[in-house]
């Protein structure tokens, strides 16, 4: 006779609950952290922006100073203000491309002035716009305008008047200064949020099909 078939016995152990991934969660924790700080940092930086702004506001109402400034002077104090200079003669045109009071598109002219030995060193005037790259014949004297900024965190004085038979240039205005930073602020918390959640159903759904 055949053996007998063994008998059949239920497997009663039970398989281990799947476990929350620790190192995953970590790695999306940090990543939702730094978004976070950085949504911070842009709310800072709007506030510092604020402040800005309305420094330069308070610019545009006091009394016409004297241009070039100190060497120590910091940009931000002086940006916007009126200003008046004697341009001692023109040691150097410069052609950029720029827009006129009317906002037309087309060349700025700027002239680098010499003040003196005994003056201090030069400074840059923005002399006016045209259509052509040919600079006037401007050869230099006083000028009132208004400071706008420069390259590499200098000044420069923007002529109210066009000078040598130019058109007057674009003056220096806030409505260029751009303030967008608490919209980039809700960006970086949105994605903070969403990376949050998605991360939180992903792990549940993955817990569930463990089960």
């Amino acid at each position: 006779m055949p053996d007998p078939a063994p008998p059949i016995v239920a497997d009663t152990t039970l398989a281990a609950p799947p476990r929350w991934p620790i190192w995953s969660t970590i790695i999306v924790a940090a990543a939702v952290a730094t978004m976070i700080a950085l949504g911070i940092w842009q709310i800072d930086r709007a506030q510092q922006k604020d402040a800005l702004v309305a420094l330069y506001t308070a610019n545009q109402t006091r009394p016409v100073t004297s241009f070039p400034l100190s060497p120590v002077a910091r940009p931000e104090d002086y940006l916007f203000r009126n200003a008046a200079a004697n341009c001692l003669r023109v040691v150097r045109w410069q052609s950029v491309a720029g827009r006129n009071a009317a906002d037309q598109p087309g060349i700025v002219h700027l002239a680098d002035c010499a003040r003196g030995g005994a003056e201090g060193p030069g400074f840059t005037i923005v002399a006016g716009w045209s259509e052509s790259p040919t600079p006037p014949g401007w050869p230099g004297g006083r000028v009132t305008g208004r400071i706008g900024a420069g390259a590499n965190d200098t000044m420069r004085l923007v002529s109210a008047t066009g000078l040598g038979g130019l058109a007057a240039a674009q003056p220096p205005t806030m409505d260029n200064i751009p303030q967008n930073h608490r919209f980039y602020a809700v960006q970086w918390f949105l994605f903070a949020f969403f990376a949050a959640v998605i991360y939180f159903f992903a792990v549940r759904q993955r817990m569930r099909a463990g089960r």
